[in-house]
């Protein structure tokens, strides 16, 4: 630590543990420094997700290395610690597991006390206990384990001069936990039968633990690497040894999770996506956020102006998505209003989360149709001959509620306040390459917008040709309507008009049908 007050203040330096590969195991106080961030030098083995708790302004250096290269390219890690420090800033470390476990923590720590700069050490769960648990084998159970050691597996350890005591290590523990161990899997095999280590011990392989595309191979001591080398199971990999992994058959849960490994891919608005992502992946899937839409409000928009100072005439104001009901609000209190306006007025809101956006604001529904399509609204609201309805809804909304109400007899103004506009195109090359390869499971859409922009983004291809390989899931009857009109398929549709409706029948679809491996 700095103690000399002569010299300039530095910033400070917070060599925090990112976890294993799961974004949300790694701890609260990581969150926070990642939050406060100037600098965050980020290693290969940190989930790039948690980027997103930085700032706006925090500059993100990757800093990973490349085999035979990793002399140089740690040096070139501490100097951009120091620098960034002396300049003043808050720099963050990130780097996979615990930092203090074959992490190299303690290197970069001695070197950031020799330059005077303050840091400190925050602790994240280390890969070996995440992945066996994620595998479902307790490192130590009563009458299996009660002793457990974990090891590097680098060529070093394997030389004579080196500190390790296989010959000791061999029988010492129940449990022997390997790290960076899988290219020299067969010498480490051999050398604990040489000392002692029954050849039949059960041997358990996890690569990229805690993630969906975790990956397991089980096997003996004996046959563990031939297995290895047949399977071309690469780092990173686990290596769990000991009589604990015949507790993973009862104990197994990750791996199976009904989407388990299913890639999918999610083309929603970024912003309304988070929810209906963290649904599939708390169910296993491999969720690809793939935004095709984009929500804006139409901010020049006298129209709407001139609806709100004259909305206590309205009989129903009818909100057909949670989008209508933010944009609209937002604009009553741009305004200057609130929503005593709507006191004569009666509400019909479409759908669980339009109802659940009412709500926020204070209003309740006094009627919720069965489904969302205009059609069925139109006819299933009561009679409203003479009577003025508002629905505010999207630019490119279809005109068959209104149209609808209006052969009823009402009076419709139907005030366009967002439009959806076309995103994308930063994964768009990978989707593509995934997509021709089989390398995708599904593909959802949520609305006919996000249909549309998907499809006319990778025009090279005819729809059925892009995705003859990928089932397609969708949010409702309109939206199906869409898919079909491209000539395409409908797998999965929702009952509910919702994104837990759809994630629903997505598990009833994959559970059911019996579907082939995930890709």
């Amino acid at each position: 630590m700095n103690t000399d007050t002569n010299r300039p203040k530095f910033g400070k330096v917070y060599l925090v543990g990112a976890g294993p590969g799961d974004p949300k195991l790694i701890t609260l106080k990581g969150v926070e420094c990642l939050k406060r961030a100037d600098v965050v030098i980020y290693d290969l083995l940190a989930n790039v997700k948690l980027l997103e708790h930085c700032p706006a302004h925090a500059e993100k250096i990757y800093g990973g290395k490349q085999p035979g290269k990793q002399k140089k390219r740690q040096a070139q890690i501490n100097a951009l610690m120091i620098q960034h420090a002396e300049a003043g800033k808050t720099v963050v470390r990130l780097k996979g597991g615990d930092p203090f476990v074959f992490g190299r923590g303690g290197e970069e720590g001695l070197i950031l006390a020799k330059a005077g700069i303050e840091f400190e050490i925050v602790p994240g769960i280390t890969a070996a206990i995440a992945a066996s648990a994620y595998a479902g084998i307790p490192l130590t159970h009563r009458g299996y384990s009660s002793s457990v050691a974990f090891v590097t597996g680098h060529s070093a350890s394997l030389k004579p001069d080196s500190p390790i005591g296989w010959e000791h290590l061999a029988t010492a523990v129940d449990t022997l936990v390997i790290y960076m161990g899988i290219g020299h899997l067969r010498q480490i095999a051999k050398r604990l039968i040489k000392y002692g280590r029954a050849a039949k011990t059960p041997v358990t392989l996890v690569r990229w633990g805690t993630t969906p595309q975790q990956k397991i191979l089980e096997g003996t001591l004996a046959d563990i690497a031939q297995k290895a080398e047949a399977a071309s199971f690469r780092s990173p990999v686990a290596i769990v040894i000991g009589e604990v992994n015949r507790l993973r058959e009862q104990l197994r849960w990750y791996d199976n999770k009904p989407l388990f490994g299913r890639r999918i891919v999610v083309t929603r608005a970024r912003a309304q996506a988070s929810d209906f992502a963290e649904h599939l992946e708390s169910y296993g899937a491999d969720v690809i956020q793939f935004p095709t839409i984009e929500i804006q409000p139409i901010c020049d928009n006298p129209g709407l102006d001139k609806v709100i100072d004259r909305l206590a005439e309205y009989d129903w104001v009818i909100f057909t998505s949670v989008n209508a009901v933010e944009i609209f609000y937002s604009r009553l209190r741009r305004n200057g209003r609130d929503v005593r306006l709507l006191g004569n007025s009666r509400i019909c809101a479409v759908g669980a989360k339009t109802v659940k956006a009412l709500d926020k604001i204070g209003l309740c529904a006094d009627f919720v149709p069965s489904q969302s399509r205009g059609e069925v609204i139109a006819m299933e609201m009561e009679d409203v001959a003479g009577q003025k309805i508002l629905i505010p809804r999207a630019k490119i909304a279809r005109d068959d509620l209104p149209d609808g109400l209006c052969e009823k007899g009402a009076i419709v103004d139907a005030i366009s306040i967002y439009d959806t506009v076309k995103v994308g195109g930063e994964q768009r090359d990978d989707i593509e390459a995934d997509l021709r390869n089989g390398r995708i499971d599904m593909i959802t859409f949520t609305s006919s917008s996000t249909v549309t922009n998907f499809l006319e983004m990778f025009d090279r291809h005819s729809p059925d040709v892009l995705l003859e390989k990928v089932d397609i899931a969708v949010i409702g009857p309109s939206t199906a309507d869409t898919v079909e009109r491209y000539g395409l398929a409908v797998g999965v549709m929702a009952k509910k008009a919702s994104v837990e409706g759809l994630v629903e029948e997505i598990i009833r679809f994959y559970v059911s049908n019996a579907k082939g491996e995930p890709k």
